[in-house]
């Protein structure tokens, strides 16, 4: 399905039928997943489980998982966030700003954002534009919390030590490898938040002390039941949480607010709403005053899929 936003602008829907007629349904916010999730998701036809965590590695992925989920919720009237084991019903957002044209434009969309009611946001970083953009969203917004995301683009310590000055609250995924990570946190204040894959890597990040938060994006680990065991092994180990996840068009995005409503999510969540243009789901993910709500009320997901317009922006679909 092509969105109306973004580099990479598409996102593939799965939706799975029981032999009753309920539906479930799940996203993969990546144009990559379509091939993989037609030659995957045949195996899940005629899988005897009760409940998704039976299945393990679903084939399809996150995103078959995903409607799995979403399937036993409907068939159970549960909401995903009580069935995962959360107890939220509203989160604290941050909004993930990337980098800009110039510090101006920067300070400018900040200015936005805290207008909306946000009082966190999160700075996208690398070499070249980490300090100057930091020291201006600063000066402007003494009180405001901020964490820097430094996708893995950094190699020398130094470069993000200096950004520890201005009082971030956590320095998000500084480096590719774990060792590195490690020093960093013996010297700066602010949680270094690592992200992993596996529960296994993440076990290695606590044994280095490569951080005191994880940076949690649910598609990562392939399905919610292994998200939950990697949320259960951060609190064990005593560290924050982040939840983030992909945009599309806004299934994803409901499954990372029924993740986040887990009580180890401590710090604010990337769970801001997607483009209301690009969203499927009634009522559209959303926030106010920079707080989202976890949907109670309905089961699943706790969305409706408006699958005409699903029918209207899908550039192709494959049944099995």
């Amino acid at each position: 399905m092509t969105l109306p936003y973004g580099r990479r602008p598409e996102t593939v829907l799965v939706k799975i039928t029981d032999y009753g007629g309920m539906v479930g349904w799940g996203e993969a916010v990546d144009p990559a997943a379509a091939g993989p999730l037609e030659r995957a998701l045949p195996a899940l036809i005629g899988l005897d489980w009760e409940h998704p965590s039976e299945l393990g590695d679903v084939p399809g992925g996150a995103a078959g998982d995903m409607a799995c989920w979403d399937l036993w919720g409907r068939m159970n009237g549960v909401p995903l966030s009580h069935a995962l084991g959360g107890s939220r019903t509203s989160l604290i957002a941050t909004v993930r700003l990337t980098a800009d044209r110039s510090l101006e434009s920067m300070v400018a969309r900040v200015n936005r954002h805290v207008c909306a009611g946000y009082g966190h946001v999160t700075l996208d970083v690398h070499p070249g534009w980490d300090v100057e953009p930091l020291r201006a969203v600063r000066a402007a917004y003494p009180g405001l919390a901020i964490a820097v995301d430094g996708h893995g683009a950094y190699t020398e310590i130094a470069q993000l030590e200096a950004l520890d000055a201005y009082g971030v609250v956590a320095i998000e995924r500084p480096f590719k490898d774990l060792l590195t990570s490690a020093d960093l946190q013996d010297r700066v204040s602010a949680a270094v938040a690592v992200e992993v894959a596996r529960v296994s890597e993440l076990d290695e990040a606590v044994s280095l002390n490569a951080g005191r938060a994880l940076l949690l994006r649910p598609a990562k680990f392939g399905s919610l039941g292994a998200v939950r065991r990697a949320h259960d092994r951060a609190v064990e180990a005593g560290w924050d949480i982040v939840c983030a996840g992909g945009l599309g068009a806004g299934l994803a995005r409901a499954a990372t607010v029924a993740v986040a409503s887990l009580p180890g999510c401590t710090l604010p969540s990337d769970v801001a709403e997607p483009p209301r243009s690009a969203q499927v789901v009634l009522p559209p993910v959303g926030a106010s005053g920079g707080v989202v709500a976890v949907p109670l009320t309905q089961p699943g997901l706790g969305h409706t899929v408006d699958e005409e317009r699903v029918r209207r922006m899908a550039r192709a679909s494959f049944r099995v």
